[in-house]
C-alpha cells in the first residue's frame, strides 16, 4: 500500500470511528426495531401465543386484507376503468388546449377536433362500452397519446406554458367522470375510487386507508397553500415581522394534547367559539365532534392550523433565498406582480415546495395524536369515521395485543408511503428546477 493510500485508510477509519457512536445508537433504537418488527409480522403473536409465538407465513396480511363481505366489482376492474377515465380526462386537456391554439391561429383543421371527437363519442358511448371495450379503448387511446406527443401532432402549447393549471384540468375532469358524468347519463362508474369506498365498508384495513387517504388530500395542498400566502405576506416589508412570525410558528412547537384540547373546546356544538361565529353571520351550527362526515375535515383542520407556520418559515427562507436580480429584470421588461410570481417566484421555490410537499404527505399518513384527543381515545364519533392507518395500527397491538399482524398492518402503511414517496420523486425530477 502506498503512502497515499495508506493516509487515505487512515483518514476512513477515523471518519468512521467518529461515526460509531451515532450508528450504534441507530442500531439499538431504529435498525434493530424496525428488522424485528418485519420477521414478527410473519409470526401468530397475540395474547393467546404471547409466549410461544408461531411462523405464521403471509396469514396476517391475508387476515389484514379479508372482505367481510365481497366487494362490488374486483381490483383489477376499477383499475382499468380509472385508466380510461384518466385518459378521456386527458383528451379533455387536450381539447382545451386546440380550443386555445384555434383560437390563436384563428383557423382549424381535422387533427384539431380529434380530441373533442374523443371526448364526445366517450360519452355517447358510454353505456354501452363494456370492462373488455373499456381495456381495448385504453390501450389505443394511450397509445394514441403516446404517438400524438412523441411527433407533435397535437398542439401543447397551452400545457407546456401552464402547467399547474393544466393539470388542475385534467384533475378537475377525471374527478367529474369518476362521479358525476356516469350518474348523468345512467351509467354506472366502476373507477379505482369507487372500489376503495364499496371496500372501506367490508374491511377496516381499507377503511382506515381511505380515511388518511382522504386526509392526506385534504391536509396537504390546503396547508402548502396556506403556508405559501402567509410566507408571501411575510416577506413584504410589513410591521411587527417579527410578532407576526413568532405567532405563526408558535402552533408548530406547542404539544398536540395542548393544541387537540383547545380545539376541542372551539368545537364544542354547545359553548364552541367556531358554532358562535358561524351563528353571528347567519349560517347554521356544525356538529363538528358528533357527525361522522365532519371527522376527517375536523381533523384536517387542526393538523393544517398546527403544522402551517413551520411550513411558511420553511417557504420564508426559500423566497429570501431567492436573488432580487431576477425581479429587477422582470421589471424592465414591463412584468406585474402575477407574471413575476408565476415566471420567477412558483419556480424557484420549486425545490422547497418539493421538499414540503414530501415530507408533509409522509407527515400525514402518520396522523394520530389529533383524532385520539379530539375524541377521547376513539376512531370518531360512530362508524369509524376517524380510523386512520396509525390508529389502526396502535388498535391491534395496545388494545387487541396482536403484535403480529400490527407488524404487518404497519409495513402495510410503509408500503403505502414508499409508493406515494416514488411518484412524488418521478414528477419532482421532470418539474423541480434547480438553481445553482
Amino acid at each position: 500500500m502506498t503512502q497515499l493510500g495508506k493516509k487515505r485508510f487512515k483518514e476512513s477509519v477515523l471518519g468512521y470511528l467518529f461515526l460509531l457512536p451515532a450508528l450504534v445508537i441507530l442500531a439499538i433504537f431504529t435498525f434493530w426495531p424496525v428488522g424485528f418488527s418485519f420477521v414478527l409480522s410473519f409470526f401468530k403473536w397475540d395474547f393467546r401465543n404471547m409466549n410461544n409465538p408461531y411462523f405464521y407465513g403471509f396469514g396476517n396480511y391475508k387476515e389484514i386484507l379479508k372482505f367481510d363481505y365481497p366487494v362490488e366489482f374486483p381490483f383489477y376492474k376499477g383499475l382499468f376503468y380509472s385508466i380510461l377515465y384518466m385518459t378521456i380526462a386527458l383528451f379533455i386537456l387536450f381539447s382545451v388546449s386546440q380550443m386555445v391554439s384555434v383560437i390563436r391561429k384563428k383557423k382549424t383543421n381535422f387533427v384539431d377536433m380529434i380530441p373533442l371527437i374523443v371526448v364526445v363519442a366517450y360519452f355517447v358511448l358510454r353505456n354501452y362500452i363494456s370492462f373488455t371495450l373499456s381495456i381495448i379503448s385504453s390501450i389505443i387511446l394511450l397509445l394514441f397519446t403516446f404517438i400524438a406527443l412523441k411527433r407533435n401532432i397535437l398542439d401543447t402549447k397551452m400545457i407546456k406554458e401552464h402547467g399547474w393549471i393544466s393539470f388542475l384540468i385534467w384533475l378537475v375532469s377525471y374527478v367529474l367522470i369518476e362521479f358525476q358524468f356516469p350518474s348523468l347519463i345512467n351509467g354506472k362508474s366502476y373507477g379505482i375510487i369507487d372500489y376503495f369506498l364499496d371496500a372501506s365498508e367490508k374491511n377496516l384495513f381499507f377503511k382506515a386507508l381511505t380515511n388518511t387517504t382522504y386526509y392526506v388530500i385534504l391536509t396537504v395542498p390546503i396547508g402548502i397553500a396556506l403556508s405559501l400566502l402567509i410566507a408571501l405576506l411575510l416577506n413584504n416589508d410589513v410591521r411587527l415581522k417579527a410578532f407576526f412570525r413568532t405567532s405563526f410558528f408558535i402552533p408548530f412547537v406547542t404539544s398536540t394534547v395542548a393544541v387537540g384540547l383547545i380545539w376541542k373546546w372551539i368545537f364544542n356544538d354547545d359553548v364552541g367559539l367556531l358554532n358562535y361565529l358561524l351563528t353571528t353571520i347567519g349560517l347554521q351550527p356544525v356538529k363538528w365532534l358528533k357527525d361522522a362526515k365532519w371527522t376527517i375535515p375536523t381533523v384536517s383542520i387542526v393538523s393544517i392550523w398546527k403544522s402551517v407556520g413551520y411550513n411558511a418559515m420553511i417557504f420564508l427562507a426559500g423566497l429570501q433565498s431567492i436573488d432580487t436580480f431576477y425581479y429587477e429584470a422582470a421589471e424592465v421588461d414591463g412584468a406585474n406582480s402575477f407574471q413575476k410570481f408565476t415566471k420567477i417566484t412558483w419556480p424557484l421555490l420549486s425545490p422547497t415546495t418539493f421538499f414540503l410537499l414530501i415530507v408533509s404527505v409522509i407527515g400525514s399518513f402518520k396522523v394520530f395524536q389529533e383524532v385520539f384527543i379530539l375524541y377521547e381515545g376513539l376512531p370518531g364519533p360512530y362508524g369509524n369515521s376517524g380510523m386512520t392507518m396509525v390508529y389502526y395500527v396502535f388498535d391491534l397491538f395496545y388494545r387487541q395485543q396482536r403484535m403480529g399482524i400490527a407488524s404487518a398492518a404497519a409495513y402495510l402503511l410503509f408500503l403505502v408511503i414508499l409508493v406515494f414517496t416514488f411518484v412524488q420523486y418521478r414528477v419532482g425530477d421532470k418539474v423541480v428546477e434547480y438553481v445553482s
